[in-house]
């Protein structure tokens, strides 16, 4: 079974696990999947790109803050009368910049649009009303380090689970409790972890 949207390979945790033999890959993808989708749901975002068209708020009409990632845009389309047709396209670097400027040489994705030259964008009178569209990739273009370290050791816990019955694992004569959280997993995604609603 091919992982979907994984933050690690298999060959990754099969290495960090010391394992040569292809008897649990089954098990270990699934361990993969179970850790990308775990750190999907404590960080409140996910790394791997999606191509979407969504409809923003605008509170500034200079500014517009992005909740989720945006790695490319392939539209931006603001509604400029409230009407809900996105009828105006704008031009990347010519009615609009994304920020920060210097993301894509850091890998990070993108996380506000900025109106430049004369544009301005549009403040809704009704607040229900989205005013801008934007068709893209949303994500990251590249899982960062922390986040594929983070799921290699979730992985390995994930996996080290099946082997431990009420959470603990036992070796011979003595037995070892599996952590419900792993600090060095919880420091690794922390600066990742997006708080409340924009």
């Amino acid at each position: 079974m091919p992982i979907t949207n994984g933050y690690c390979t298999l060959s990754e945790v099969k290495a960090a696990l010391r394992i040569s033999d292809s008897t649990d890959d089954t098990l270990l993808e699934k361990a993969v999947e179970g850790a990308s989708r775990r750190i999907d749901g404590y960080t409140g975002r996910f790394f791997y790109q999606q191509s979407a068209t969504i409809s923003l708020y605008t509170r500034d009409i200079y500014t517009v803050q992005l909740q989720d990632t945006l790695v490319s845009v392939t539209t931006l389309k603001t509604d400029d009368n409230g009407d809900g047709t996105f009828e105006t396209t704008w031009t990347t670097n010519v009615d609009y910049q994304l920020q920060p400027l210097n993301a894509t040489l850091q890998s990070r994705p993108f996380n506000r649009i900025v109106a430049v030259g004369s544009k301005t964008f549009p403040i809704m009178i009704q607040p229900d009303l989205p005013g801008v569209q934007i068709n893209g990739f949303w994500g990251y273009a590249t899982v960062p380090d922390d986040i594929r370290e983070a799921c290699v050791l979730l992985s390995m816990r994930g996996f080290a689970r099946y082997n431990a019955a009420l959470g603990v694992v036992g070796f011979a004569d003595m037995a070892v409790q599996v952590r419900s959280v792993d600090p060095d997993v919880r420091d690794m995604l922390s600066p990742y972890v997006q708080y409340g609603i924009a």
